[in-house]
């Protein structure tokens, strides 16, 4: 063999050689398995999607009837058939497509009835003003009355729509259906505070099976009526989610020593619950004046500072002079007969006049129909000692003043009647704080003062939350939640729910 041979031979026994021994060299790696879903959360997310379904159906069946009533107008109008029906099917497209894109039915499952409608007037404006781009580059002359005729119709069928939707929901979520099976996780203050809010079943369904204290033992937490069972630890808390069958973990606190507690309980939930609610104390402070602004993966909460002057308050003036000049007509043809019964129960005049404290200090004379006996305030002195109130409040359930045609205006809330006259020229507004009187404003301390930063209304949260039922120290929050937190959907809200409370009333005594 000569030399070349050799030396090739060699190469092929070593090209072998190196093969055999890298086969035997194994990488080893570790891997994780996906996320199952569980069962409990494919059953929440089954019932989402098909109460997403039954609202998609009907705001579809909304918007159809609201653009072909306005089709059949056109076209007997004489109006060219295949450009009414070009419109009309744009028109109906670009509005199922905003209230999908703008997402109107996520905010319809757990998500408060101002923002569910905001949303939904929201996605009907972006639709009117693409109905407008395009009749301009088509140079179309005749959308007025799709604008004029078919828009306010539709978005007021899909506002009652929604409504009615919402009413059914919270029927069934009263008997335990299509809630959120929730477990709270914190300090035991916040956790309280959590479980407390969220009680009983509201709007947005949560409902609390469970709560995990990070900072203490206990077996049960007493909130209210209710008993709460209190399981795990800082380091069980996904476990018990587990075990609870919980889709929702409300987060009310976490140790200060573990910063990255909420990223590791979100991976150790996936798979298993649907939301991770982080619980933010910030008292009183409402929806439209928060905002959520990460930078850099640094979580970021704007709070925006109140404000009392401006062009908010100039239009809630404006909605305050339309309701009390329209509310006042009936309120004229009633009176005789209200008059009329008043004086036949008891001597004395139809209306009673009383000093009270408006915006920024000033007194004023609130007027209301007299429920009382024309000495009622002789007698007063007397009743002092054993009246039912807290705090500055004078309440006295039975009250032996009122006579008996004032104790069914009283329920009624029809002795309120004449203080939209107040509206009218500018004392109160329709919605606002409790009007105080001069006694109870001077032993306001610097907190309870600022209840005088608007004017007072007629009705209020105080007015649709319980009434003469609330203590002082909750009449006092409900006031000052109002005034820097209202807006004029809030507004519109609470005339509503007044209305309501008047055919069912409740703490009016």
């Amino acid at each position: 063999m000569s030399s070349v041979e050799d030396a090739l031979s060699i190469i092929r026994e070593k090209s072998t050689a190196v093969p055999a021994s890298v086969s035997r060299v194994r990488v080893e790696t570790t891997t994780a398995p996906m996320p199952r879903v569980s069962a409990t959360l494919e059953h929440r997310l089954h019932w989402e999607r098909a109460h997403r379904a039954r609202l998609a159906s009907t705001d579809a069946a909304v918007i159809v009837l609201a653009v072909g009533v306005t089709v059949g107008i056109q076209l007997q109008l004489g109006e060219p058939p295949a450009d009414v029906a070009l419109r009309g099917a744009l028109l109906a497209t670009a509005w199922l497509v905003t209230l999908l894109v703008m997402r109107t039915r996520d905010a319809a499952l757990f998500r408060s009835s101002a923002e569910e409608y905001r949303s939904i007037a929201h996605a009907s404006g972006i639709a009117i003003g693409m109905m407008a781009l395009v009749a301009v580059v088509l140079d179309w002359d005749s959308t007025r009355l799709t604008v004029l005729i078919g828009v306010p119709s539709g978005l007021l069928g899909l506002l009652m729509s929604r409504w009615s939707w919402r009413r059914w929901l919270s029927i069934q979520r009263r008997h335990g259906r299509f809630t959120s099976r929730t477990l709270v996780v914190g300090n035991r203050a916040e956790v309280e505070y959590a479980i407390r809010t969220l009680q009983p079943i509201g709007a947005a369904g949560y409902q609390v099976i469970g709560a995990t204290l990070l900072d203490g033992n206990a077996r049960e937490l007493e909130i209210g009526t209710t008993t709460v069972p209190v399981l795990g630890n800082l380091t069980t808390v996904a476990e018990v989610a587990r075990s609870l069958s919980a889709d929702t973990i409300v987060v009310a606190g976490h140790p200060e020593s573990d910063p990255d507690f909420i990223k590791r309980l979100g991976w150790q939930l996936e798979g298993t619950a649907a939301e991770l609610v982080l619980s933010n104390r910030l008292a009183d402070v409402a929806g439209p004046r928060l905002s959520f602004a990460p930078i850099d993966g640094l979580p970021l909460i704007r709070v925006q500072i109140p404000t009392y002057e401006g062009a908010r308050h100039t239009l809630k003036r404006a909605l305050d002079i339309i309701v009390s000049a329209v509310a006042l007509v009936p309120i004229i043809l009633v009176t005789p007969l209200l008059a009329l019964l008043i004086r036949l129960d008891s001597p004395g005049p139809v209306f009673f006049f009383q000093e009270r404290v408006g915006r920024d200090g000033r007194l004023f004379q609130i007027v209301k129909f007299r429920t009382m006996r024309a000495d009622a305030e002789h007698h007063l002195a007397a009743l002092q000692t054993n009246h039912d109130g807290a705090g500055l409040l004078f309440k006295l359930k039975d009250d032996p003043r009122v006579t008996r045609v004032g104790r069914v205006l009283r329920r009624l809330s029809l002795d309120e009647l004449p203080q939209f006259w107040n509206v009218l020229v500018g004392d109160m507004s329709v919605v606002g704080p409790r009007p105080p009187l001069p006694s109870e404003v001077r032993a306001y301390d610097g907190t309870v003062s600022r209840r005088l930063y608007i004017k007072p209304g007629i009705t209020g949260l105080w007015q649709v939350s319980g009434r003469s039922d609330l203590s002082w120290d909750e009449s006092v929050r409900l006031d000052l939640r109002y005034v820097e937190n209202w807006s004029v959907i809030t507004d519109l809200q609470i005339m509503w729910r007044t209305a309501r409370v008047m055919f069912a009333p409740k703490g009016a005594y």
